[in-house]
């Protein structure tokens, strides 16, 4: 069996000493490195690194040519696709370290998502203290702040960078230990205004299943689905479709255009329903744009907002979903609550509009185009109360045992 690698990325001709320093802490370990070349600036690099800028710049889809054009922006964009082809080649790869500033972060970082769940991956980063959620994406991996600019070792770098070092020695050398018979994986969506509905499913299901609760926060719902595109996932309970309320109607918690399409590109065991579907999440009130201030908010807290979705909402969010379940082959349910979409959207609860839930519940029913296997199922009762959570794990046992 190969013996697997850490591998070291950044651009040598400005970041070679804080790499190669790194290198030599993780060899002391007795672990295997291989450090790489991502300097776009000439195709006649020659530093002391295992892999050059020119092997990397091969895997570019065009060539080499299109990593070595001239342009530092178009060079940096294209090295990264370039990374991105070469990393996903390599089968020995036991964890990932990269060094950069705001160039070689989103250089690195692209290639560092497309690896799989559970490899080690750490940034050290002169923007990790920002908003790192395009850096990291729905991936997992760590951003180390580098306090001082990669530019260069000094008594502040060298701590820093030692920290990088030791901590992905010890994650390859103290990795998860492997489990037997592990029980099937579900992926479930919940959301605060959705947690009593999911913890009734999981404890219903916990028994058969390995149930892998994501926070319906964009990135969770695009976490989940790239699990389940690798093949990580047995099922998914997504019941708090929340995200696509933000996607379409500009909230901070969107999903991707994308979402559901792993559900129809998998053909994985799919429940669904509308929980959340009621609100738009914003930030503090400061935040909301001025074409909703006539609208219905409820503060969730002092940085969160909700709006409450409208009847013409509603009716562009039962169309959506339903144009991407019609693309689903695989065993789907949607459960419609008849009760109410949230906590919030109950009676006596600042949400609560049957007239609005309707408009939503009528174009899903006008736009799926039900079969044997892709259904919508009616029931009357609110998301959280636990006749539904028995009914959405009664509907999930049923496809279950279809397989």
């Amino acid at each position: 069996m190969k013996k697997k690698s850490i591998y070291i990325a950044t651009t040598f001709d400005t970041k070679s000493e804080e790499a190669l320093y790194i290198r030599d802490l993780i060899n002391a370990t007795d672990l295997l490195v291989t450090t790489v070349d991502l300097s776009t600036k000439s195709a006649e690099n020659h530093f002391d690194s295992t892999i050059s800028a020119q092997e990397v710049a091969r895997f570019h889809p065009l060539g080499e040519k299109s990593v070595f054009c001239g342009d530092r922006g178009k060079s940096m964009v294209a090295m990264a696709l370039a990374f991105q082809h070469f990393l996903l080649s390599r089968d020995d790869v036991a964890g990932l370290i990269g060094l950069g500033g705001s160039g070689g972060t989103a250089l690195i970082t692209p290639a560092m998502q497309a690896l799989p769940i559970g490899i080690p991956k750490l940034m050290v980063s002169t923007m990790a203290s920002g908003d790192v959620a395009n850096y990291v994406g729905a991936s997992d991996i760590a951003m180390l702040y580098s306090v001082t600019d990669i530019a260069g070792l000094n008594r502040i770098s060298r701590q820093v960078l030692a920290n990088a070092a030791h901590s992905m020695a010890g994650a390859v050398k103290y990795s998860v230990p492997e489990v037997k018979n592990e029980k099937p994986a579900l992926g479930l969506t919940m959301f605060g205004v959705t947690t009593p509905c999911m913890q009734a499913i999981s404890t219903h299901l916990a028994d058969k299943f390995d149930c892998l609760t994501f926070h319906a926060t964009g990135t969770g719902g695009m976490a989940m689905e790239k699990l389940a595109a690798s093949h990580l996932l047995d099922g998914m309970l997504d019941i708090t479709t929340t995200e696509i309320c933000d996607h379409l109607f500009g909230g901070v918690l969107a999903c991707g255009p994308d979402r559901l399409d792993v559900v129809a590109a998998t053909k994985i065991p799919y429940v669904g329903s509308c929980g959340a579907l009621d609100m738009v999440n914003f930030g503090n009130p400061e935040t909301i744009p001025t074409h909703y201030k006539d609208r219905l908010f409820y503060s969730h807290n002092a940085q969160v907002t909700l709006m409450r979705t409208t009847k013409e909402e509603n009716q562009k969010l039962g169309e959506w979903i339903g144009h991407k379940l019609n693309a689903c082959e695989g065993e789907v349910r949607f459960l419609i609550p008849e009760g109410g979409v949230s906590a919030l959207d109950a009676p006596g609860q600042l949400f609560w509009s049957p007239e609005n839930d309707a408009a939503l519940f009528e174009a899903l029913e006008k736009t799926v185009i039900q079969t044997e296997r892709r259904r919508l199922i009616r029931v009357p009762y609110n998301i959280n109360e636990p006749q539904f959570a028995e009914a959405a794990v009664a509907q999930f046992n049923e496809i279950w045992h279809k397989k």
